[in-house]
């Protein structure tokens, strides 16, 4: 998808809209200072050989290598062999694993859980996991694993495009999520994360122009039953 200057959400068809650039296109021709999170695909049925997965991944280094300059990039892969050898094969950017956590069940089964997951990454020096969101939400003990092994986590999926899921993410303690729709989650976070005082304080409330300082939020027990509540009924949708 894509949005038009007048905030028209239109749907976008590479095939039919524009031409497919190589990844080399893209390094020179995107402004140097937004970062590429660089997913290596392959295809789910089919079992590679390690030479195989090696010569692809070296054609991809050796392209980042000449352009990436100091563009910030990481890599990411569904595929376990892949993330550990590009891994193996550069120690410059950080490579996370990523998995739908369950939510579909593969052949392989690195791909069927967060602790398959972790296990892929402590084998293969990994820096993290990107799972999809409800996966995450059906296993939040999850996260203090992920936490204890020095593991960084995000999130990506179509709940990440409401503003409340994304909210309890970063009070559960994830790193960062995939969004499409990036301002208007921002800005829908930010307004959650800025607590107006109390009703006796003599202070005026923020508005939206004020510097206000950001802090993990402590809840009372009726918002956490809340935020629970809320969390249960969007992974129902």
């Amino acid at each position: 998808m894509r949005k038009s200057k007048e905030g028209k959400v239109l749907k976008w068809d590479v095939d039919l809209d524009d031409s497919l650039c190589t990844l080399q296109e893209a390094f020179e021709q995107v402004e140097q200072t937004l970062g590429f999170n660089i997913e290596l695909k392959f295809d789910d049925q089919t079992v590679y050989e390690r030479e195989f997965l090696v010569h692809i991944l070296r054609s991809v280094l050796q392209v980042v290598s000449n352009y990436a300059k100091d563009r910030p990039v990481i890599f990411s892969s569904f595929q376990p062999d892949a993330a550990k050898l590009v891994r193996e094969l550069q120690s410059t950017y950080p490579v996370f694993f990523l998995t739908d956590a369950g939510n579909e069940i593969h052949n392989d089964e690195r791909r069927n859980s967060l602790e398959e997951a972790i296990q892929v990454c402590l084998e293969g020096g990994l820096q993290g996991i990107v799972s999809e969101v409800k996966g995450v939400f059906r296993n939040p003990a999850a996260i203090s694993k992920i936490k204890e092994s020095n593991l960084s986590l995000l999130t990506y999926g179509k709940l990440n495009n409401v503003g409340e899921a994304v909210y309890m993410q970063y009070v559960m303690g994830i790193d960062g999520v995939i969004v499409d729709f990036v301002e208007e989650i921002i800005e829908s976070t930010t307004r959650m994360m800025i607590r107006p005082p109390p009703s006796s304080s003599p202070l005026p409330s923020p508005s939206k122009d004020d510097d206000v300082a950001i802090t993990r939020p402590e809840f009372s027990q009726k918002e956490i039953s809340f935020l629970l509540k809320l969390l249960s009924q969007l992974i129902q949708h």
